[in-house]
């Protein structure tokens, strides 16, 4: 794996395989993960990210069950050639990841306008993004996209409110 980090919140309401799964399958649908590429071993990123490897075996199972990854002993996991079929988004998933993720944000003082820029932001940050879309196909963001960057929205907005946190405590 060329180093496209994954990230788990241990503060989300979403468990920690959830989001792997998610990582995962965003980076594997927009191409940052291509065919072929060997993904770590369970031990590997379950110790990276600070699991239980029982965690991570999870998240893997669930992508091996999505067709998205395969494991051969020997040869390692690896991501699998891409589903010929377009994925449609659970719409209970992602009413789930969008009030996890409205609620992380008003929990760190973020007023609407703050989360619906935030959201625009990570929907289109830039030149990336539009070859990342045409990677992923004309049918809009995946479930699993739309979690790995819910996530680094809440990320965002939490280094944000530190900041503002921070300043705040050097003005007393």
């Amino acid at each position: 794996m060329s180093d496209p980090a994954v990230r788990v919140d241990t503060t989300s309401q979403v468990p920690p395989y959830e989001q792997i799964r998610a990582q995962l399958a965003a980076l594997i649908r927009i191409g940052r993960l291509a065919e072929g590429e060997r993904l770590p071993t369970v031990r590997q990123l379950a110790a990276d990210l600070g699991l239980a490897p029982g965690t991570v075996a999870r998240a893997y199972r669930e992508l091996e069950a999505a067709q998205l990854i395969r494991t051969r002993r020997g040869a390692g996991t690896r991501v699998a050639a891409p589903p010929s079929e377009s994925h449609v988004p659970d719409a209970d998933q992602l009413a789930t990841l969008v009030r996890d993720f409205t609620s992380a944000a008003r929990s760190l003082g973020a007023g609407t306008e703050d989360i619906l820029t935030a959201v625009r932001d990570a929907l289109d940050p830039g030149p990336a993004s539009s070859s990342a879309a045409a990677e992923s196909g004309a049918g809009g963001l995946k479930t699993a996209e739309v979690s790995a960057q819910v996530t680094g929205v809440r990320n965002r907005l939490e280094r944000q409110a530190q900041g503002r946190e921070s300043g705040t405590s050097h003005q007393r």
